[in-house]
């Protein structure tokens, strides 16, 4: 089958450290690779794939200033769009823009569908419903308005997480430094609990972090060690006694929770969006409603099994299970 992968361009595929829509492209061209399959992956210039690549854009807009978005993101999707008769299917994960192209071309397209950065985006999606195939990330992410072939979950290379059955001292918030994604609630739990936690990610909200977050840094209590890469993360989220995951929107999917558990890490997360769907409570983690309740499960975390919680988590969101069911997809779509 040959497959064209269309990777966003915000980061490098894989990304050095942030960039979730890209590391899912890249895990799952990686994996079709493996089983066979001709890919061409069509992402940043700077890009790795054991597949083929194709770059018209040299280097991530989101790292390089001197990148405007909008006329690279136009050149990297018609770069696609002019040679798509090359291939079988095309398989979107760059959110609503390549559907305008899907009825100019005679290859079918399946869009993933990452989440909603708004509900005027809808237009695109609506108007292409029926001529599409979409994918959904998560039950918990579907819109009512939309139709859908099935839903995939994320999936993560278990190798590149190591199990550590014995944890450090410390929680960790692991993820972008926003409003949406509680870090200041991440903090008042790890008070309540007079618990060190380390924070890393990326600061997307500078004010935010200025003024809830970089005040109570003091290099011992709470650390802030950047935004990391992958092999860092991985360290981090091993020893970690738990991840605290205090979320204040409806969250798609999450991977840095599906790589805790990975792990063998559990996850403190409050109860919204796609969590119910990702962490069994009590097992590999817990649900929770606010910092309160949050708090007194840090007490808990210590008691729950972490060779359990990599079995699930190798069980629920392996690369290889992703892989086949997308796979099922490209056949389904085909008329194979």
């Amino acid at each position: 089958m040959r497959i064209a992968m269309l990777s966003p361009i915000a980061w490098r595929t894989p990304p050095r450290q942030y960039g979730p829509w890209e590391l899912v492209a890249s895990n799952l061209t990686e994996g079709l690779v493996a089983h066979g399959h001709e890919v061409t992956l069509f992402a940043t210039g700077d890009s790795l794939t054991s597949g083929r690549l194709d770059a018209v854009c040299p280097s991530p807009y989101a790292e390089n200033p001197n990148v405007d978005a909008k006329v690279w993101e136009s050149l990297h999707i018609a770069n696609l769009m002019e040679k798509a008769n090359q291939f079988d299917i095309i398989h979107n994960h760059f959110d609503f823009l390549p559907l305008t192209y899907s009825k100019l071309i005679s290859i079918p397209m399946i869009t993933t569908i990452h989440g909603f950065s708004s509900e005027k985006i809808l237009p695109v999606y609506k108007k292409y419903n029926e001529t599409n195939a979409y994918i959904s990330i998560s039950d918990a992410d579907r819109h009512s308005d939309l139709k859908y072939l099935r839903t995939i979950y994320h999936g993560i290379d278990g190798k590149k997480f190591t199990l550590r059955e014995q944890k450090d001292d410390y929680l960790l918030f692991y993820g972008r430094i926003h409003p949406d994604k509680g870090t200041r609630e991440a903090l008042d739990i790890a008070a309540n609990s007079d618990a060190k936690l380390i924070i890393a990610g990326l600061i997307q909200d500078r004010g935010y972090y200025d003024e809830h977050v970089r005040p109570r840094i003091d290099g011992d209590k709470v650390v802030y060690l950047g935004n990391v890469d992958q092999r860092k993360g991985n360290q981090l989220l091993g020893d970690a006694k738990a991840l605290l995951h205090p979320i204040l929107f409806d969250e798609p999917f999450g991977l840095s929770v599906a790589e805790a558990m990975m792990c063998g890490t559990p996850v403190i997360a409050f109860d919204r969006g796609s969590m119910p769907e990702l962490i069994e409570h009590g097992k590999s983690g817990f649900l929770v409603r606010d910092v309160r309740a949050a708090s007194e499960a840090v007490i808990m975390a210590s008691t729950l099994d972490p060779r359990y919680i990599r079995h699930y988590a190798r069980e629920k969101f392996d690369i290889g299970r992703m892989v086949s069911e997308y796979i099922k997809v490209y056949e389904e779509v085909l008329h194979f």
